[in-house]
């Protein structure tokens, strides 16, 4: 397995040639001064960008028509006699100075409406997409060998924008016609687009592997999807996770991401941004508090360190960016010893939809809402896919929208009879005729005709502000408790709300004071049905009474848990377990993030919208964390201050951790 480093730099270096004088501001010295202040020990360095021109001598491709020496190899060589590591960045998706000659190889986009196609304009500005089923790939290997031949030193190849639509350009046509696949057909053109990737992936590993088989290699497509472990295994050295918070992922992609990552047999670094918003954002810069919980998160989480950053077209590094990667990164530095070879410490398994359903996207409401409810309740989880090993967690959760087929329900049966126990909700639990897989306790009379419906839930799961009916804003099923516990009532409306006739008041048509009869839950032996899609209602409409029902079903169904804390929900917490060291590293979290800025547009420039930021940490006080290790804890440090803490243990055998006050991040060390 490839091991990283923590404190790295990636360093984006697009640039337009109309832009004069490319690098003639770098100066080795002034270069070299800066990474050491920002405490940088790694920094991806550009090969050839976006707009498809190169930063080094190249008989492969072109010289960036600006640049008037070999770029690459004066950062490159400044990096190494300073032992700072060099992986170096190759764009692969995107590439307008070939597409110029080649328009052929462009990607030809598809309405799968309509089916009327379509290129990228060449009137407008940004990137150009290329075809991977086109010859541009054997003309992208042909850059990558000679890269590794050029630098075999580099510390590994990033290779950038790795995806592919559906596309009917005519490579894709006759990769179509020799499969016997039919562009007409949606499902057709997405197996062409898998084709394409598969041919991409091989190549282009085989590209960088070619004279050093250990060369590491990174394919970055802004997002690690779930479930492709045998792409991961096959075309991957290591994995870096893009997400910039500011920049569209917003704070709890991160954690979620790393929650799966920390699965597979990878060492990952997590990849903000130094920007306020995202890439390519000059004279853009967050909050060095920002940087400090982001960097701390990624820690936490079992991530090294990677902070993005935009080089000037003169080639000189912008001072206040490796100021504020500094004030970080110091941090870091010092806390690494505890954040090396560890595992993640879980009894719950978050079974992901994007495994399921081969999804790629970074926003499944069920996903997301289920990851928000264990942060946000702080337990221990894992997000996993069909081949985790379920006898590990003693809580399956699957969120919403699990389509279970004969063998996963096999497994399922096979966890529940060892004792697991497992919290179903919404379509989740049911076949394809909308009856219950497994046992319980009711029976499902199918979809619920009003939108919305309300629950008065038992008093088991009941918001503690809330015992009258509380809306529920999308459908659910409708079920008879047989002999199960019911969780609650279900109270449906008068009418929907559909036309002239049939609306009341703002929004909603009230609920009927009677009960309607089926149930908004129910629960048996080890199995908990919620019949709403309660996770993808939390992403939605971020109602904290139905956050607090979620957190007390996920309690009432997991019974004892593992570890309880008085941390408020905008805290995180995470165990993890160091074994070459003997040690459990307990990280706290917290930092107030706050939603700023909104659409506007001034002069035809439009704004992003609102923006997640931190600025201010506030310190947390009289913390209290009671956590059960599976060996027995024999004395405990906060680190790296190296302060003893004095620990007691409750009737369930767990330990008992009070600290007084902490900032933006502690870690509590317990040594076994």
């Amino acid at each position: 397995m490839h091991h990283l480093r923590f404190r790295q730099v990636h360093l984006d270096f697009h640039t337009s040639p109309a832009i004069p004088g490319i690098g003639l501001a770098f100066d080795k010295d002034e270069w070299q001064n800066t990474l050491k202040a920002g405490h940088v020990n790694s920094i991806t360095l550009f090969a050839k960008c976006h707009h498809g021109w190169h930063y080094h001598f190249t008989e492969k491709g072109r010289l960036h028509p600006k640049l008037g020496f070999d770029l690459l190899r004066a950062q490159f060589d400044a990096c190494k006699e300073i032992d700072v590591n060099v992986p170096i960045y190759i764009s692969a998706g995107l590439d307008c100075m070939i597409l110029d000659e080649h328009p052929e190889w462009q990607c030809v986009f598809v309405d799968p409406n309509t089916l009327n196609t379509s290129v990228a304009s060449p009137l407008k500005p940004g990137f150009h997409r290329v075809c991977f089923n086109s010859p541009y790939t054997d003309y992208l290997c042909e850059q990558i060998k000679e890269t590794v031949h050029l630098f075999p030193n580099c510390d590994g190849i990033f290779l950038d924008i790795i995806s592919q639509p559906e596309c009917c350009c005519p490579h894709c046509l006759k990769v179509m016609r020799e499969n016997g696949l039919n562009p007409n057909i949606q499902k057709d053109r997405q197996r062409c687009s898998e084709l394409a990737l598969e041919r991409y992936y091989q190549m282009t590993t085989a590209a960088a592997t070619f004279e050093n088989p250990d060369m590491p290699v990174f394919h970055n497509s802004g997002h690690v999807t779930p479930g492709r472990r045998s792409q991961l295994k096959n075309y991957f050295t290591h994995l870096e996770l893009e997400s910039l918070p500011t920049g569209g992922w917003g704070y709890d992609h991160f954690p979620l991401s790393a929650k799966y990552v920390k699965t597979l047999d990878l060492d990952f670094l997590g990849m903000t941004g130094k920007f306020h918003t995202t890439w390519g954002e000059f004279g853009g810069y967050k909050h060095p508090n920002a940087l400090r919980y982001e960097c701390a998160a990624m820690m936490a989480f079992g991530a090294k360190c990677s902070v993005g950053d935009q080089l000037h077209p003169s080639g000189k590094l912008d001072e206040s960016t490796y100021d504020l990667i500094g004030q970080a990164y110091a941090e870091v530095e010092q806390k690494e010893p505890w954040c090396d070879n560890v595992d993640n410490v879980a009894e719950i398994g978050l079974l992901t939809a994007a495994a399921i359903n081969a999804s790629s996207s970074r926003d499944i409401p069920g996903d997301i809402g289920a990851g928000r409810i264990l942060l946000e309740g702080h337990f221990l989880f894992d997000v996993i896919d069909l081949d985790a090993d379920f006898k590990k967690y003693k809580l399956l959760i699957l969120p919403d929208d699990i389509h279970i087929d004969n063998k996963l329900k096999k497994r399922l049966d096979t966890y529940l009879g060892r004792g697991g126990h497992l919290l179903l909700s919404g379509r989740s639990g049911l076949d394809d005729d909308g009856k219950f897989l497994f046992d319980v306790g009711a029976e499902c009379k199918g979809l619920s005709p009003f939108r919305p419906d309300y629950v008065r839930l038992d008093e088991s799961i009941r918001p503690d502000s809330v015992k009258s009916p509380m809306v529920m804003y999308l459908p659910g099923y409708r079920i008879k408790v047989k002999d199960g516990k019911s969780l609650g009532d279900v109270h449906d409306t008068y009418f929907n709300r559909t036309d002239y006739q049939h609306f009341c008041s703002h929004q909603h048509t009230p609920y009927r004071l009677e009960a309607s009869g089926f149930a908004a839950g129910v629960m048996k032996g080890g199995i908990m049905y919620l019949a709403h899609p309660v996770f993808s209602i939390y992403r939605g409409w971020g109602c904290v009474p139905v956050a607090e029902y979620l957190r007390k079903a996920v309690r009432l169904i997991l019974g004892e848990s593992s570890i309880e804390t008085n941390m408020p929900s905008t805290a995180r917490l995470n165990l993890m377990n160091q074994p070459e060291n003997k040690r459990y590293v307990l990280h706290l979290l917290y930092a107030n993030t706050v939603a700023r800025g909104g659409n506007i547009n001034v002069n035809g420039v439009t704004s992003r919208g609102m923006i997640e930021v931190i600025e201010d940490l506030n310190p947390l006080v009289d913390v209290q964390v009671a956590v059960k290790t599976p060996k027995e804890v024999k004395s405990i440090t906060l680190e790296p201050q190296g302060t003893p803490l004095p620990f007691e243990k409750d009737e369930q055998g767990r330990v008992v951790i009070k600290i007084d006050r902490f900032t933006c991040h502690q870690m509590v060390v317990m040594n076994y």
